[in-house]
């Protein structure tokens, strides 16, 4: 089968987001009956029903609208393909999801050792906090938290991240408390990682039980509302280096830091890796701990 025609493609994909064949030709700057025209057009060459006509308005049947909802994503992706085309014609750019916290604190201060190394690669970051599917997202490799468990991966481990309760001078007036007394103050808990105090307090040999305290979204607000005495914050050591040298933050807990998972590089493994990518895999891979591996 032929590919279908891109004019009558990007007409399904605005009938489909804007409901009428009048707001269509509005958008694409056409008549309404080149709009129906093109329709036509894609139906035939598809020789499938797309469209419920009745009381003179067109409505997508639920197979077109999800076939709809494909053409939209192949369009997005041609369009930022051929912006980065523009920008890096040499094809020497990497496109990378960072994970914010880690991105900006530990990986962001490394990359202009990386540009010394590798001028002709151009690194783009775009924050995901969640792992996706690069089938259908226009991304080189992630940065990723927890296990290395992301499916149709390989991956490479960067840092193991250790924790500890940390909160305000304000609400520690008599210094670290027992765990009981821990877990009744107000504890600030991260969307993308719901479990993490009740594996802390499990580690410390303590069943968690209830664990009251708001969600934020990402480590930087949970910082920012740990300084303002809003709870206890269980924050990683790399992101509380300078408040614990500086005092706004203290150790709700004598215990030492512990370890609840580790951060990676992960690239799909059903393509070949681009050159930009092995040159950045291969130098995150001198920044790594010691005693991680590589890519496996």
């Amino acid at each position: 089968m032929h590919l279908p025609p891109l004019p009558a493609l990007r007409a399904l994909e605005a009938l489909d987001r804007l409901g009428s064949a009048t707001a269509v030709a509005q958008e694409l700057n056409l008549t309404q009956s080149a709009v129906s025209r093109q329709l036509k057009t894609l139906e035939e060459q598809l020789g499938v029903t797309l469209f419920l006509r009745g009381n003179r308005a067109l409505r997508l049947t639920p197979q077109a609208r999800s076939f709809a909802g494909t053409v939209r994503e192949t369009l997005d992706r041609l369009t930022e393909a051929a912006m980065a085309l523009r920008l890096d014609p040499s094809g020497g750019a990497l496109n990378l999801a960072i994970l914010p916290s880690f991105g900006m604190r530990w990986l962001v201060p490394r990359l202009p050792d990386f540009t010394r190394r590798h001028p002709e690669v151009t690194v783009n970051l775009t924050t995901r906090l969640r792992p996706f599917s690069f089938a259908t997202e226009p991304l080189d490799a992630a940065l990723h938290f927890g296990a290395p468990d992301w499916p149709d991966t390989h991956h490479l481990r960067l840092m193991t991240e250790t924790v500890q309760p940390l909160a305000a001078p304000s609400l520690l007036p008599d210094g670290p408390l027992p765990l009981e007394a821990l877990r009744r103050l107000p504890l600030l808990h991260i969307q993308t990682r719901p479990d993490a105090w009740a594996d802390w307090f499990t580690t410390q040999g303590l069943p968690p039980g209830p664990l009251p305290g708001p969600t934020f979204d990402q480590f930087t607000a949970i910082l920012q509302a740990a300084l303002h005495g809003l709870g206890v914050a269980l924050l990683p050591d790399y992101l509380s280096t300078s408040e614990r040298a500086a005092g706004t933050l203290r150790p709700a807990h004598e215990a030492a830091p512990v370890s609840l998972g580790a951060y990676y590089l992960v690239w799909p493994a059903d393509r070949p890796a681009p050159p930009a990518l092995i040159a950045f895999r291969d130098w995150l891979a001198l920044c790594a701990d010691e005693e991680d591996m590589l890519p496996r």
